[in-house]
């Protein structure tokens, strides 16, 4: 099984498929990893207890179906805080961008 994934990690095709993955080291591929992967994790570090407790106090003054729903979601989302996978796979995802 090891050879095996061996031989195609050195295949050609699998190289190549893994250099059409690779983000182009332009401006918007380095901000595009920042804003999508950097920046909500390190406000979820500063800010996440705010953030809950703004979304449930809009969900206890009665809100229509669509913001109970996005309250719902910011809680879902920042709850828990910083997500220490998704902070690391950004910059792995930079590190990869630059070599």
């Amino acid at each position: 099984m090891k050879e095996k994934l061996q031989k195609i990690a050195r295949h050609p095709a699998t190289k190549k498929a893994l250099m059409d993955m690779k983000p182009k080291k332009t401006l918007w591929g380095i901000v595009g990893v920042i804003l999508f992967f950097i920046a909500p994790e390190i406000i979820a570090y500063f800010y996440s207890n705010d953030i809950v407790n703004f979304a449930q106090n809009g969900l206890a003054m009665h809100p229509t179906t669509l913001e109970s729903y996005n309250y719902e979601l910011l809680i879902y989302l920042f709850e828990n805080g910083v997500s220490w996978f998704n902070l690391g796979f950004g910059v792995v995802l930079l590190v990869w961008l630059f070599f």
